[in-house]
Parts: C-alpha cells; structure tokens; sequence
C-alpha cells in the first residue's frame, strides 16, 4: 500500500474493472458545491453592500468580500476538473453539476454584483432626462446579457466534443472557443476589488461598466481563440528555475493582489481580441497567389 500513487489508492479492490472507490466521487463534487457556496456568499453579499449604502452607510467591505468570493471559486473551479482527471472520477454527473455551480457563481453573481456595484447607486444628472430615463434600464439589460451569454456559452461547451476557433492555433495546443465564463467573471471581480468596493457614483463611470460588459458577453459567445492552459501537467517534475518563477508569482500575488489580479485578468480578457486582430493583418499582409499563366496564339507561356 505504501508503494502505491495517488490514483491506485483510489481503486476499489474488489472492483473487477478496477474502478475508483465510491467515496473518490465525492472529491470533485465537494469542491463544485464550494464553487456554488461562494457564489451564494458573492450574491448575498452584494445584496448587502447596495442596501447599506442606500441607508446611509459605508458597505463597501461586502462589495470586497463578494469579489473575493468569485475570486477563490475561480480556483476551486480549476481544481475539480484536475482533480476529477487526477482521481479517474469524470463523468457526467459531474460535467452537468459544474456546468450548473458555473452558471451561479460565474454568471448570476457577477451580473448582480455588476448591478449592486456599478449601476444602482449611481446619481444621474437632472439635467439629462433622457439618460435618467434610459440608462438605469440599459445596465439592466446589459448586467442580463453577461448572465444570459454566459449560460449561453457552457451550453455550447456543452454540446460541441471538439469546438474550433475562427482562428485556431498550434494543433498541439489547446484554446478555449470563446472567453470561459470564469474569466469574464473574473474581470468583473478584480475590477471590484481593485476599487476597495467603492461603488461608483458618475453615470459616465457607469457607462463605461456597462460597454465592458457588454464587450465580456460577446466575448463569451465569440468563436475567437482563447489559452486554455491544459495541457500543463502540474504532477510533471519541475525544474528549479521554474520553483523560483511560481514562488516570484506567489510573492507578487500575495503583497501586490489587487493590482496584479487587475492586470491578470485584463491581460487574458484581452489576449483573444490581440489573437484574432493578429490573425486578420496577417492575413492582410501575406502575399497573394502568384498570378495565373496566360495563354497565346501559339501555345501558352507564363507572365
């Protein structure tokens, strides 16, 4: 038993077809219903930043503790699929319970913090009835859209066995279709976080939040190219110059947070807009065909 790796210590003994243990079913899963918890905490959370600054008072802490929220079920989500790789445990069962806990905590609770945040406590000129009258009902809209793109996506996700970007890459790599939902929801949370949860006030602020939404929903429902990052095998041994770059990233993370999650999570948000722009000016750029040969009266002879 002692000479046995992770995964064989999984393996139910009396199983004939060397199946895992039942208990090792459960591994994934806990870290899914994780996931659903801290979107549960993101929703309520915010609920509770918007209602204290109705009343007067500061709850900009709530706004911070429900990005963080997302923050770390971002995490969480990129473990249970490892861990149900790792473990042998994948099945259907749990694709379609990730797939629901991502709709929650990456499409319902950034859409509502996006709202509680970035649109409800805005003051709107009188001066400018037409945006008074129009803009609240815009971010609404909008704030729906990113929920609606996002379920839209993992639905594809979904359905599709081998979906392929517009513009695919290297064969031996593998790209994400699209924007992952996690992703988008990330953008919104380090941008939260960023802020300290201060809500914004200027309705241009909240214009621009709201056209950033909207560039994060189409994004998700875009067939341009995005990194995966699934093909690095975390249990492959390292060397020690890689030792020191993930103990540097670490150190920056853990004492520069607010500004290096910001830049990580426009870097990559914007990493498939670069991808595809690239890709149409190489195209522009690459030279045509030669031209085809012409005949003559007495046979034919190339121009």
């Amino acid at each position: 038993m002692a000479n046995l790796n992770f995964r064989e210590r999984l393996i139910d003994p009396n199983s004939p077809d060397r199946r895992p243990r039942r208990a090792a079913y459960a591994l994934p899963t806990l870290f899914t219903a994780g996931n659903v918890y801290l979107g549960f905490v993101a929703i309520t959370e915010a609920l509770q930043g918007a209602a204290i600054f109705t009343s007067g008072y500061d709850g900009a802490q709530h706004f911070v503790t429900a990005a963080q929220a997302i923050g770390w079920a971002i995490l969480l989500d990129g473990l249970d699929g490892r861990i149900a790789r790792m473990t042998n445990t994948v099945s259907e069962f749990g694709k379609e319970m990730d797939s629901l806990a991502d709709v929650i905590t990456f499409g319902l609770a950034p859409a509502v913090l996006a709202y509680a945040w970035g649109m409800q406590l805005v003051q709107l000129p009188e001066e400018m009835p037409w945006l008074q009258k129009n803009l609240p009902g815009i971010g609404v809209f909008v704030a729906f859209l990113f929920l609606l793109c996002g379920a839209l996506r993992l639905a594809r996700f979904n359905v599709q066995t081998n979906p392929k970007p517009t513009n695919p890459g290297r064969p031996d790599r593998k790209y994400f279709v699209g924007m992952a939902i996690p992703a988008a929801a990330g953008v919104v949370a380090a941008i939260v976080y960023y802020l300290e949860g201060h809500p914004l006030r200027m309705w241009v602020h909240m214009s621009a939040w709201v056209a950033l939404l909207a560039v994060a929903a189409f994004l998700m429902i875009s067939t341009w190219r995005y990194p995966s990052f699934k093909e690095i095998n975390l249990l492959r041994p390292r060397s020690p110059v890689s030792f020191v770059a993930v103990a540097a990233v670490l150190y920056v993370f853990w004492n520069f947070s607010q500004p290096a999650l910001l830049a990580l999570a426009l870097v990559y948000m914007s990493s498939g807009i670069v991808i595809r722009l690239g890709g149409i000016i190489r195209r522009k750029l690459r030279p045509g065909p030669p031209p085809p040969a012409h005949s003559t009266e007495k046979g034919y002879s190339v121009s």
